[in-house]
């Protein structure tokens, strides 16, 4: 093919690809390949040609713009976790405190109900499990639950349990809360009733160190999960300046990203009940591999650290130093004075 007639074939699709600045991805990738082919062409034939430097200098620019979105995609994730999800919680904090009253008034109840009644932990987590704690307690090993040969499954199996729980607690607003407020009282009254059983046995120091290595994250991802299901509810019910539609699209939004957050944080707690808890329990089975007590106390401190920092303390100082989403999703600071 002659250099004219090729020029004469591509000259409208390059000038378009120069003229199109666009920001998706697939096109600019579509753009590129493109580019590519007709690079390769006329460097071929037509090595010394203008055209050959015209397509070159195109497929250039369509390359760093790739790179750039791709740079902004990673900015983005980035900016969601540090800004966007922090001003989101803090939005929501009354929810959220909500919430924490709410289980721990369960917790408090699930104490309460076994101190005055035998029978009601029996009641609460079974015949079986009581039976099977209480002779592994005779037996000088009351944390045994915990122990299993196949850890990884062990993790898998808590991991997808966990975000299944989180998940219905999230639904659980399309009931006007009234699903999620069951899904944490039936937590918080076995919590407490799990908590008083060892506590009755002289155990209570030793299962906090044990099972609060998962359960610190474990319980408190409970309690943002219900939060999560609350706000939903409260789109609903409370619409605000909003039309009832409007505030539900806002609040779902809203409890959307603070579910997609547990993922993370049930995760951890997964691997942790998995593979660590296990070590300690065995510290109090007087076996040569447990693990010190330090180390517990280390893992409790840090989990207990990082939920009230990224939930309570870092939402709180960016509202105070003037961030904000607009209206359009991005997030924002105040050139003068606080938010």
């Amino acid at each position: 093919m002659r250099e004219a007639m090729f020029i004469k074939k591509n000259a409208e699709k390059w000038k378009a690809y120069q003229l199109d600045e666009t920001n998706d991805p697939d096109k600019s990738s579509e753009q590129f390949i493109t580019l590519m082919d007709d690079l390769a062409y006329a460097k071929t034939f037509y090595p010394r040609s203008k055209a050959t430097k015209w397509i070159n200098g195109l497929a250039s620019t369509v390359y760093q713009n790739i790179y750039k979105n791709k740079k902004e995609k990673y900015a983005r994730v980035f900016t969601f976790w540090k800004y966007e999800l922090p001003l989101v919680i803090r939005k929501h904090h009354n929810t959220f405190l909500f919430t924490t009253l709410i289980f721990c008034t369960f917790v408090a109840i699930g104490v309460f109900s076994s101190m005055h009644n035998p029978q009601f932990v029996r009641g609460i987590l079974g015949d079986n499990y009581v039976n099977m704690t209480e002779d592994n307690i005779s037996k000088g090993d009351p944390f045994g639950v915990y122990k299993e040969d196949n850890k990884f499954n062990m993790f898998l199996r808590i991991g997808l349990n966990n975000i299944t729980v989180s998940f219905l607690t999230f639904i659980g607003g399309f009931s006007l809360g009234l699903f999620t407020l069951k899904i944490l009282w039936g937590n918080g009254i076995m919590l407490g009733s799990f908590e008083y059983m060892f506590f009755a046995h002289d155990l209570g120091l030793k299962s906090i160190l044990v099972v609060w290595i998962h359960g610190t994250i474990e319980i408190a991802s409970i309690i943002i999960g219900g939060a999560a299901g609350f706000i939903l509810a409260n789109g609903i019910l409370f619409p605000d300046t909003y039309t009832r539609i409007e505030s539900f699209k806002r609040n779902a939004k809203d409890a959307a990203k603070i579910l997609i957050c547990l993922i993370p944080f049930f995760l951890t707690a997964a691997f942790l009940e998995s593979y660590v808890t296990q070590l300690m329990s065995q510290t109090y089975d007087k076996k040569p591999d447990g693990m010190p007590t330090w180390v517990s106390i280390i893992i409790l401190l840090s989990s207990l650290t990082l939920i009230i920092w990224y939930f309570i303390i870092w939402p709180i100082m960016l509202y105070r130093e003037g961030y904000f989403i607009k209206k359009d999703g991005i997030v924002s600071r105040l050139q003068h004075g606080n938010a």
